[in-house]
């Protein structure tokens, strides 16, 4: 699931180079000392290994599928090569522990009726911020009585 949200929404847009030796992209020629941009953003949604873009599914990062081993840089979440960003492991360790523990403690929904507009710039997020609703659960997975989830609740 992390691994499909990061495809999705990726922590940056994509980054900036210099060119080193003249190249040829595309029919178009690259000089040597320009400056390029690459999109990772743009790259997980043109990527030829990844079915289906455009649909949320995890299922494409399981070890029958693993679309993400197809090509040296289709999934670039943290950038790719020898600048790759030095605390993706850091970044994902904290990601997992996130998850389980909402998972494991909590249920939560948006508190709004409509997904919120999203914004691109600097990084990718919610345009007005993003208003969801916890609440707490109990061992066995009920939510907690109607006295204690009004103090739990809360919108973010």
């Amino acid at each position: 699931v992390i691994k499909e949200v990061m495809r999705l929404f990726t922590p940056i847009s994509g980054g900036y180079r210099t060119v080193l030796q003249t190249f040829e992209l595309d029919g178009f020629q690259i000089p040597k000392g320009w400056s390029v941009m690459y999109s990772i953003r743009d790259t997980h949604d043109t990527a030829p290994v990844f079915k289906d873009v455009n649909v949320f599914d995890p299922d494409r990062f399981s070890q029958a599928r693993s679309e993400d081993k197809d090509g040296r840089f289709h999934y670039l979440p943290f950038g790719g090569g020898v600048r790759t960003c030095l605390g993706k492991h850091l970044a994902k360790l904290f990601l997992k522990v996130l998850a389980v523990e909402l998972a494991s403690t909590s249920r939560f929904e948006l508190a709004t009726r409509t997904f919120p507009r999203i914004t691109l710039v600097p990084v990718l997020h919610p345009v007005d911020g993003l208003s969801v609703k916890f609440f707490g659960l109990d061992s066995n997975q009920n939510k907690i009585l109607p006295e204690t989830e009004a103090m739990l609740s809360a919108t973010v």
